[in-house]
């Protein structure tokens, strides 16, 4: 079912040129948000949240960087939902990704996707979505991480850092230490790291201390029921932290 809100005028991008040869990283310094709030459908819905509100809510707090996720949705709602997503972000300055899906990501003009091991490889991807868009790659192990520096690639996660009961990932959890030394090895190309997984208000300071330079929450920004103030009150923690 759609949302009834595709709009091809949606956050006009300027036009992506091909995408760059293996190994090239576009743009491998721009500093990355603190906090990745992610917009997962099935999450929001046990919530009691529609993507967009919760939407609005994470942008009311302060976040600036949204990753829409809807594993089970049709394509057609998908784009619907991203393309609103861009919308309401684009008003204030924000980042949105799409998860899994490069062509959604390019027909909603997010700024970039997400991609899986499972999923399109990212010289794949970035061929769809174009050189200057944003293209993050999930990693689990330190040969991943090995592997991922070494693609056209914007950004790499590393996780699950702790356990979570948000999705199956198949893998453990990998603790800080791991995130230190993958956010070591992925700064010797100039990659920020998004740590993902279990992390909560009380966890998300020791994560970015240990090296990521972003935070990706799913469940803990909807668990006390005022997502625009849990979003405040991690951007606010996380400012403490020093040399991020």
């Amino acid at each position: 079912m759609g949302l009834g809100i595709r709009d091809s005028g949606f956050g006009a991008h300027a036009t992506r040129g091909p995408h760059p040869q293996s190994g090239q990283i576009p743009n491998p310094k721009s500093r990355i948000p603190l906090l990745n709030a992610i917009l997962d459908k099935d999450v929001a819905a046990r919530a009691g949240w529609t993507i967009l509100d919760l939407a609005r809510a994470f942008l009311s707090g302060g976040a600036r960087f949204l990753q829409v996720r809807a594993k089970h949705a049709s394509s057609a709602w998908l784009l619907d939902a991203s393309s609103a997503v861009v919308a309401l972000g684009q008003a204030v300055g924000a980042t949105v990704v799409v998860n899994d899906r490069a062509d959604i990501a390019r027909l909603s003009r997010a700024h970039g996707v997400h991609l899986g091991q499972q999923d399109l490889d990212p010289a794949s991807a970035r061929a769809i979505v174009g050189c200057d868009a944003l293209v993050g790659l999930s990693t689990h192990t330190l040969k991943q991480v090995d592997a991922a520096t070494s693609q056209p690639v914007s950004y790499l996660a590393i996780g699950p850092v702790f356990g979570t009961a948000t999705k199956a990932t198949g893998h453990a959890a990998i603790g800080l230490d791991l995130v230190s030394r993958a956010a070591a090895r992925a700064r010797e190309r100039g990659l920020p790291v998004v740590a993902i997984g279990g992390i909560t208000l009380d966890t998300a300071a020791d994560v970015i201390g240990a090296g990521a330079s972003s935070v990706a929450v799913i469940s803990d920004l909807v668990s006390t029921g005022d997502p625009e103030a849990r979003v405040h009150a991690y951007l606010d923690r996380l400012s403490q932290v020093s040399d991020v």
